[in-house]
């Protein structure tokens, strides 16, 4: 008994009344996600691929979606390409295009005939190059110059990038005959087709090199150790990266040359807490400076600075000083704020004349301060008003 055919509309994963567009869509998705040259020897992959294209075939032909919606598969028994499809009409150049942009992932726009194809000769963009470098906090938050060292490819001065020996030629490709491009014919479950492909003897230029310069061994490069110098702007934050144009690896057939993308390591501070361009610090001060006031110095990113602490400060106050956070990245002339936090400390080793200064001090004040005068109370009473001799129950 043959194996049944699943729903179009299911293998497509869309509802019935869907439209052209989502057909479309749907199909580009499965397409793109089980084609076999995404998935070499994968028969599994094939297989949904198969079925994938058989429902595109019939749902985005109005006709054959019409008949499919009236009597299932059996409107397609016994005709033409062994399941009643023939996949010989059918523009699958044109969605694989759209999916691939021409032939841009494997070959898809050549298998299905359709999609431009880069001209392997046109000037191209030379490859980026990354690196890293860590920064100290205050650096991040200012700015700064830094000189990398790196080693990068640069055109061969000996035979000034061709790659061939000097007073030598490159010569046509006999692979290819110049054109750059061979055709492969292949067979598949749509039939025998015909696979248009980059030469794989000169790369696709056309052309192979006779005899290979001493100096690159026909590469075209060398490798050289370079001192790039980089600027690094105030109020970067840890993980940004900084791209440096035309810094990277030589470009090819006269293309510009990559970009050098450094990525920024910020070390962290053990005064200050960032966030976003904000600084946040907390400044210890004395209880006599809390209640009686007094000029301190507070550390700042830009130095100390004397601040006048308030008579009454209470613990947990917090001052704002403006202009003295991260330099904006985005307005350069602008800063962030500092953000202080007081933390007022109570002494824990006081000397007996302190301690007698500070029972004055509570006597001078009258605040309530003081241990309840207990005079006239018994010591079983007292005792329990305190909390203390209860029984446990």
């Amino acid at each position: 008994m043959a194996e049944q055919k699943r729903d179009y509309y299911e293998v497509l994963g869309i509802q019935k009344g869907a439209t052209d567009a989502e057909i479309k869509s749907a199909y580009r998705k499965l397409a793109k996600k089980y084609h076999p040259d995404a998935n070499p020897g994968d028969a599994e992959a094939e297989a949904k691929f198969k079925e994938a294209s058989e429902a595109y075939a019939v749902l985005s032909d109005s006709e054959k979606r019409k008949k499919y919606d009236q009597f299932g598969h059996a409107a397609f028994e016994g005709g033409a390409g062994g399941g009643g499809f023939d996949f010989s009409n059918m523009d699958f150049g044109d969605i694989f295009s759209d999916i691939f942009g021409g032939g841009g992932f494997g070959g898809f726009g050549d298998i299905f005939g359709g999609g431009r194809r880069a001209d392997p000769n046109a000037p191209r963009k030379g490859a980026d190059v990354r690196a890293g470098v860590r920064i100290t906090f205050e650096e991040a938050a200012f700015g700064v110059e830094k000189e990398l060292t790196l080693d990068l490819k640069e055109l061969c001065p000996t035979c000034n990038g061709s790659g061939s020996k000097p007073g030598t030629r490159k010569t046509t490709c006999t692979k290819c005959g110049g054109k750059g491009r061979i055709v492969v014919t292949q067979q598949s479950f749509f039939g025998t087709m015909q696979n248009v492909t980059t030469c794989p003897e000169c790369g696709g230029s056309g052309q192979v090199i006779q005899e290979k310069c001493s100096g690159c061994h026909g590469s075209g490069y060398i490798t050289k150790r370079k001192k790039i110098s980089v600027t690094i702007p105030g109020g970067i934050d840890d993980g940004q990266t900084v791209r440096i144009r035309e810094q990277g690896e030589p470009g090819k057939n006269g293309g510009p040359r990559g970009d050098l993308l450094v990525t920024v390591r910020v070390s962290s501070s053990n005064k200050f807490e960032r966030r976003d361009y904000d600084l946040f610090s907390t400044v210890d001060i004395t209880y006599p400076q809390a209640v009686l006031g007094a000029e301190i110095l507070v550390e700042t990113i830009d130095g100390k600075v004397v601040y006048k602490v308030e008579p009454g400060t209470q613990n947990g106050k917090t001052v704002r000083f403006r202009g003295k956070g991260v330099t904006n990245l985005r307005t350069r002339n602008t800063r962030g704020d500092l953000y202080v936090t007081f933390n007022v400390t109570v002494p824990t080793n006081l000397s007996s004349q302190a301690k007698d200064l500070l029972k004055e001090y509570d006597l001078a004040t009258g605040d309530s301060l003081r241990a309840p005068d207990l005079s006239g109370v018994d010591g079983n009473q007292s005792k329990a008003k305190r909390g203390f001799g209860r029984k446990k129950k």
